[in-house]
């Protein structure tokens, strides 16, 4: 498959295609005489993995490291439920940090309606 093929059925831009390769998330792609890039379907499949990991939170650093413990093999859940645990720790984090400054916002939107607007004073802290 050319690379366009191979951007289309995944979802994804040419770019992308070109930069998974160059991080490791795609094996290096065998070259035709011209140079053209040539992938095998599995490529597809693996990009759309990689999204799908990215979208469960996971860097692009922590994909290429699980596809990597995959492609050694003996990869389990048992031995990469700790990758999961992870993203889950990161996006509790991210949340907390989210409900904080909400919690601010409210505040501030609160004393603007009571006429005791201290939107100037936040931006001073």
């Amino acid at each position: 498959m050319k690379i366009g093929q191979v951007a289309a059925e995944a979802g994804v831009s040419v770019d992308t295609v070109r930069f998974y390769e160059r991080r490791g998330v795609l094996p290096a792609a065998e070259r035709r005489p011209s140079g053209y890039r040539v992938f095998d379907a599995a490529a597809v499949e693996r990009i759309r993995f990689a999204k799908g990991l990215q979208e469960l939170g996971f860097t692009l650093d922590e994909v290429v490291d699980a596809l990597a413990a995959h492609d050694a093999g003996g990869a389990t859940c048992e031995s990469e439920r700790w990758r999961l645990e992870a993203v889950v720790e990161r996006i509790d984090a991210k949340l907390a940090e989210l409900a904080e400054a909400r919690r601010a916002a409210v505040e501030s939107l609160e004393g603007c309606r009571t006429g005791h607007c201290r939107f100037g004073q936040a931006l001073l802290r």
